[in-house]
């Protein structure tokens, strides 16, 4: 179980106590998903999902049961704010839809109440996240720039391999500049070894 105060890196994913959490049930649009509205304007879905989750957030306590974890390394849980379950929330408030390949539909009702009222993604067209997926989140060729908003000096990149390792890389090692960072797959930025190592990291053997 994870408490405290969570910072929001995507539309379903959350960090707490340097921990990146995957909330069970539910598939948000991804940060970089754009959406059509009703008067066919493009929109940045993906963005808002997340900002319109840390507002609701705000600095209330989050609370997180730890059910699995998924490919990426990341603790995957069913996760409430004063007793609202953050999943339902995403559902029915028109950021994400019901996972149901993990849910068996848990949400799905939610789901139809956000569609009958057109609230968030349903307020025009859009791509399932997992399609949009399979077509837009591919490999990127240049290398991971530190993200946007992130603290000076903070270039150790936190990988995590094809087999879940958690290996970081600092910068003049081999790896380093080929080695791409997705916040959504739980990868991080790190100011120091020190705090990587404390993560859960180790450092790359080149």
């Amino acid at each position: 179980m994870w408490v405290g105060r969570a910072s929001v890196i995507d539309g379903d994913t959350l960090e707490i106590h340097g921990q990146r959490i995957r909330i069970w049930g539910a598939d948000a649009v991804e940060s970089r998903q754009n959406c059509v509205s009703r008067d066919a304007q493009s929109w940045a879905c993906g963005r808002r999902a997340a900002a319109a989750l840390s507002d609701w957030i705000g600095q209330r306590t989050v609370t997180c049961n730890v059910i699995d974890r998924d490919r990426y390394g990341r603790a995957v849980a069913r996760c409430a704010v004063g007793g609202a379950d953050v999943g339902a929330w995403l559902v029915r408030n028109g950021w994400a839809l019901d996972y149901t390949t993990y849910s068996k539909g848990a949400y799905k009702p939610f789901e139809r109440e956000a569609a009958a009222a057109r609230r968030g993604i349903h307020s025009g067209t859009f791509d399932a996240p997992w399609e949009w997926r399979k077509t837009k989140d591919t490999l990127t060729v240049a290398p991971s720039p530190p993200p946007l908003g992130g603290r000076p000096g903070c270039t150790i990149k936190g990988n995590i391999s094809s087999k879940a390792e958690r290996i970081y890389h600092v910068p003049g090692q081999e790896n380093y500049d080929r080695t791409q960072i997705n916040l959504a797959h739980g990868e991080r930025w790190f100011c120091s070894e020190a705090e990587a190592v404390s993560a859960g990291w180790r450092k790359a053997a080149r």
